[in-house]
């Protein structure tokens, strides 16, 4: 939870075109990641099930009313049954436009902070991201699940579904995952 007042945070509208970036600065990290480590890209880099803008931010993008502190974008990954995703690994970037202007914290920064974390769940290879997020939140049984769960969730990958929201789960969603 973020103790920025107002006069910390951006109230301008995130477009598509910003979600895109996030989506493009998670997938470079996650390429530059995987680089330099090649033991988690054998057990991860075929397990990601997709992306997303978590808390503040997300429920900013919806009801444009929270104000942006920074940018929580989340890799959510199928479980590999044979190790955890590294869950402490937080990645802070730059979003390298200054529309939002910069985080308290970040003042070097051109942009404001984004922080990349990852998540694995508990599903398939395969398995729908919107369901397995929804059904993760839901669940509430981590302490993450039950801190994302106050706030919304929007897709940025898988591309065709850029801007989904995942959380709140629409009506017909709740529906399927029950």
């Amino acid at each position: 939870m973020s103790n920025v007042g107002p006069e910390g945070r951006s109230f301008h509208q995130i477009t598509q075109a910003d979600l895109q970036r996030l989506a493009q600065i998670a997938a470079d990290d996650l390429s530059d990641f995987f680089d330099r480590h090649p033991e988690w890209a054998g057990q991860y880099q075929n397990r990601v099930l997709g992306t997303a803008l978590c808390q503040g931010a997300a429920s900013h993008y919806l009801h444009g009313e929270a104000g942006i502190n920074d940018f929580d974008v989340y890799t959510f990954f199928a479980r590999n049954p044979v190790r955890d995703w590294y869950a402490k690994r937080n990645k802070t970037a730059d979003f390298g436009v200054p529309k939002f202007g910069t985080s308290v914290d970040q003042p070097g920064f051109l942009g404001r902070r984004v922080d990349l974390l990852g998540r694995s769940l508990d599903v398939s290879v395969g398995t729908d991201v919107g369901l397995a997020i929804r059904r993760w939140l839901q669940a509430g049984r981590t302490k993450s699940a039950q801190l994302l769960a106050a706030k919304a969730v929007v897709l940025l990958s898988p591309a065709d579904r850029l801007g989904e929201v995942v959380w709140p789960a629409p009506l017909d969603a709740v529906s399927a995952t029950l």
